[in-house]
């Protein structure tokens, strides 16, 4: 079993930045690949940005490219989301996720554990 806390949500101006954590415990951490989701209201939940167990390979929603980078501390057991650049419709619910493969997987199906989610809000 794993379990994710992620923390670092708040609010932030439209332009400045924000990290948010993912702290994990449980089965080894550096055996999953990892992702990082967001959930605006009334729509559906989206793969923001997602890194391999190993850390060497990474994937981006092109909304979130060039501003947004994932990545991950294998010793410590926490994965992080640094958003750049924020805008109002990064506002959301972001959930950390993790799935029991190596590789990069993009269906929320595939990540079988999950935080209970942080909010990001972006104002004007």
């Amino acid at each position: 079993q794993v379990q994710l806390v992620e923390s670092g949500g708040g609010l932030v101006q439209a332009g400045g930045p924000l990290r948010l954590s993912c702290a994990s415990s449980g089965r080894t951490f550096s055996w999953y690949s990892m992702g990082w989701f967001r959930q605006a209201p009334g729509k559906d939940r989206e793969l923001v940005a997602a890194i391999s167990s190993s850390g060497r390979s990474t994937y981006y929603t092109d909304a979130v490219k060039g501003r947004f980078t994932i990545s991950r501390d294998n010793a410590n057991n926490t994965n992080y989301l640094q958003m750049n650049s924020l805008k109002r419709e990064d506002t959301a619910v972001y959930y950390c996720a993790a799935t029991e493969y190596e590789l990069i997987h993009y269906k929320a199906d595939d990540y079988k554990y999950w935080g209970q989610g942080t909010q990001v809000t972006v104002s004007s």
